[in-house]
């Protein structure tokens, strides 16, 4: 187990140096009331006291009801400001122009309400993406892949649970089922088809049973645009 004493005054630390160099005024993320979320909203307040958590609802029911409560709670939790834009109306009449509709749609419609307000009040954006999810290719591209900085894209999903443990985080955070919370009954494991668990130790050593392998492997190969910048003609 990492040491997490240590592991939060680097990450702290991190965070001070990244704001100070940009000459930036404070930070802002999306607080969906998620694990990973919840661990950069801590860390972000103890190095900058002017950061704001954004609650986002887009579509989803969940996005009003247990997200929205929980957001709020851990929020309050740490006392962090919190802020609510909905931005359900604005996919409604994006997807009508479109005429179609994706499940990457919320995700960038969130991370442009976050960077409209950076860029107004001169923040920085901090990421909330985990080393577990970038290696699957699980987040949108342009959307929560997005961002100024991040302090924890290097755990694992197993460490950030972790981490939030011995920072005090509630039970309701460390007891949720990850979700994206993109669709109601939507969990991250569910629709991957593999548990994080067995994504994480396969990460660590190597190892997993021949089913998961299979998608673990897949996910990261057609998955690997996501991690490189775009291809530009030289």
């Amino acid at each position: 187990m990492r040491n997490y004493k240590f592991e939060t005054e680097q990450r702290v630390e991190f965070i001070k140096r990244v704001v100070e160099s940009a000459g930036a005024n404070g930070i802002i993320y999306g607080n969906s009331g998620g694990k990973d979320c919840t661990l950069v909203g801590i860390l972000c307040k103890m190095a900058c006291e002017n950061t704001v958590g954004v609650i986002m609802p887009c579509g989803s029911k969940r996005n009003y009801e247990i997200d929205k409560t929980d957001a709020e709670a851990v929020a309050k939790h740490f006392n962090i400001e919190t802020r609510f834009i909905d931005l359900s109306g604005v996919k409604t009449e994006f997807v009508k122009a479109v005429g179609m509709d994706n499940i990457n749609i919320a995700p960038r419609l969130r991370m442009n309400a976050l960077y409209t307000l950076a860029v107004t009040e001169k923040r920085l954006v901090a990421g909330t993406g985990n080393r577990s999810e970038a290696y699957m290719g699980y987040f949108t591209k342009w959307g929560d892949g997005a961002f100024d900085f991040n302090p924890i894209s290097d755990l694992t999903v197993t460490e950030i649970y972790e981490f939030l443990r011995f920072l005090g985080a509630p039970d309701f955070i460390i007891d949720k089922a990850p979700s994206a919370g993109l669709f109601d009954g939507q969990t991250d494991e569910s629709e991957m088809g593999v548990s994080y668990s067995s994504i994480d130790e396969f990460l660590h050593s190597g190892v997993a049973n021949e089913h998961d392998k299979a998608i673990i492997e897949r996910f990261h190969r057609v998955s690997e645009h996501k991690r490189k910048s775009p291809l530009t003609f030289k």
